[in-house]
């Protein structure tokens, strides 16, 4: 069975503004991810989805003939998971995560029984802190390490926030804001000479706790540079991550930046053949 997982960060719900107009992008947003026909798709910044009888949540549904989850979120601007029941079936289990004091946007695992796998495929929508490294570094770990709640076949996309793991290519610095210069780069004293260096521990964590950069895995076996094109202003801050298991069994990337103006962030598409998912070492979280 061959997966295509979406991620894209909407940019304010698709409705709003960064200045807080509204402005209705969601048709632009269905342009760019509709043709795909995703079986998973990982959004973030879904404010306001969960007003009004989970409005916004619901037209996603219909628009691209999917079913979501919507985990609760403190910041207003959570992210969310859909997917869709033709080809992953029913979710075997759906936990969401909502503790301020470990992840600022929340987030929620869903689990599919998928044929061939000995255990359930584990998928989690995230949205990591922007406030700065330190925090976010913890949110990683606490990230992965309920990624893995239904063992060790699983998936962490999304708005990462920060410099992938790999050193190359570097951040576009000039396109940075000083807050996101402040956040997304190592510490220096204020006298310090020469060009920012990437903070890029947040991607490392990741790594640590043995998750593989989509991304990455594509463009060691095909040398395509495009695969590293950045995703938001100065980076590729938006990253999909797999267990190491998942790591043969990924097929494609493919940038999504067209129509221009759907988003602030560009998405991205990623196939996966679950016929190449290695499953040796079926283990148990617990």
């Amino acid at each position: 069975m061959k997966l295509t997982i979406v991620v894209q960060n909407l940019g304010r719900g698709g409705i709003w503004t960064g200045s807080g107009e509204y402005h209705d992008r969601w048709p632009q947003l269905v342009e760019r991810i509709a043709p795909y026909r995703p079986d998973l798709l990982l959004v973030q910044e879904c404010e306001d989805w969960e007003k009004d009888g989970h409005k916004q949540l619901i037209r996603a549904e219909r628009d691209l003939d999917m079913d979501g989850l919507l985990p609760p979120c403190r910041s207003g601007r959570g992210p969310a998971l859909l997917y869709r029941r033709s080809t992953l079936g029913r979710r075997s289990a759906w936990k969401f995560e909502n503790n301020a004091d470990e992840v600022h946007h929340g987030f929620g695992v869903a689990a599919f029984d998928l044929p061939g796998l000995p255990m359930p495929l584990g998928v989690a929508s995230v949205h990591v802190t922007p406030w700065g490294s330190d925090k976010a570094v913890v949110e990683a770990q606490y990230i992965a390490s309920r990624a893995y709640k239904y063992g060790p076949y699983c998936i962490a996309g999304g708005d990462i926030n920060y410099s992938p793991a790999e050193p190359w290519p570097e951040p576009q610095y000039s396109n940075q804001k000083p807050y996101n210069r402040g956040a997304r780069t190592l510490l220096t004293g204020p006298d310090a000479a020469g060009r920012p260096m990437a903070d890029r521990r947040v991607a490392q964590k990741f790594a640590q706790n043995g998750f593989k950069d989509a991304a990455r895995l594509v463009f060691d076996r095909t040398q395509d540079q495009r695969v590293l094109a950045k995703t938001g202003t100065d980076d590729r801050i938006d990253q999909l991550w797999v267990s190491s298991p998942i790591a043969p069994a990924v097929v494609s990337y493919e940038l999504l930046d067209t129509p221009d103006g759907a988003s602030d962030h560009y998405g991205f598409a990623v196939v996966i053949d679950t016929e190449l998912i290695d499953t040796a070492d079926p283990w148990s979280y617990t």
